[in-house]
């Protein structure tokens, strides 16, 4: 919980009184909440600083299981019970041992994921899947995506490659490999950037996703990608909206995407199920330790998704 606005200093752990699910509700027991970026920019001041918001709880996403159920506790996936294991998102204040979220949030945990996979699993899949629907991603084409070993990016790359297009995916060479294993012809960023993009897709660039919120990714993508319109950022809001390109997400001026994301769901746990996206797990950190996993992905780097373990 952040009791103030600033850097990751101000989060806490408290306890606090977990309520009986009402109608339509569940309890669940948490055994992993994924971190996100939206969930260190909600203290920070990015989306502003009214002291009436104060305390904020943190999180989107946990996997769990339940251990109660209001009436007509009926999800997405049908019937919520006792001891479902599952995977909430939307999930407000999933930094928690224990959560009430709508059934509605709540849809089946896949056997073959474990509980930090299944906890950082949705916030970065539904992301991915809004992305390439925005971006109009279709088979044949080539696609640009920036930051591709994030964990919004590695499930983009699995996913675009299953649709039959052409990836090119930008990131440090040290995770080179592991894109080429999800099938992407992976590029260094940098100085120069454009030019070697061309090399790699001498046919062009159809379409691009910025998955990282640079300026080199906004301004190579415009460079390479002819249509604006099939341009999209999930992080560099401001240049994104001076360039006049499409801005997603939950951040002010950005496209929610709601149904298009509660709609990937389903698909994105069936996926996973059967085996046909891999859920990277960059670290993991107790929740009194959620200070540490911030500063982690604050600082840019991590290979896939960062989770707490209550």
């Amino acid at each position: 919980m952040a009791g103030a606005y600033g850097g990751p200093e101000v989060l806490s752990v408290i306890n606090v009184a977990v309520p009986e699910p009402e109608p339509n509700q569940v309890r669940i027991m948490v055994r992993a909440a994924g971190v996100n970026p939206f969930d260190y920019k909600m203290y920070s001041g990015v989306f502003g600083a009214d002291p009436e918001r104060l305390p904020l709880r943190l999180g989107v996403e946990a996997a769990g299981v339940v251990t109660a159920v209001g009436a007509d506790a009926v999800g997405p996936a049908g019937p919520i019970a006792v001891g479902d294991e599952v995977i909430a998102h939307h999930a407000p204040g999933a930094y928690a041992t224990e959560l009430v979220v709508p059934a509605s949030s709540v849809v089946p945990k896949p056997v073959a994921l474990s509980w930090e996979q299944a906890g950082g699993l949705l916030a970065a899949g539904v992301t991915a899947v809004h992305a390439l629907e925005a971006i109009g991603l279709s088979e044949g084409e080539t696609v640009l995506i920036h930051g591709a070993a994030g964990g919004v990016g590695l499930v983009a790359v699995q996913l675009a490659v299953a649709r039959g297009a052409t990836v090119v995916a930008t990131a440090s060479q040290a995770k080179h490999d592991l894109l080429r294993e999800l099938g992407a012809t992976p590029v260094v960023y940098g100085p120069g950037l454009a030019d070697r993009v061309r090399t790699m897709a001498p046919e062009g660039v159809h379409a691009a996703a910025d998955l990282v919120g640079t300026d080199e990714a906004v301004d190579v993508s415009m460079e390479l990608v002819p249509a604006r319109s099939r341009i999209a950022t999930i992080a560099g809001y401001e240049r994104g909206a001076r360039a006049g390109i499409k801005l997603l997400g939950g951040a002010p001026g950005g496209d929610p995407g709601t149904e298009i994301r509660e709609a990937a769901r389903l698909q994105l746990t069936e996926s996973a199920a059967a085996g046909r996206l891999r859920i990277v797990i960059a670290d993991g950190y107790p929740l009194r330790e959620a200070a540490a996993a911030h500063r982690e992905i604050m600082a840019g780097h991590t290979t896939g998704k960062i989770v707490l373990v209550p």
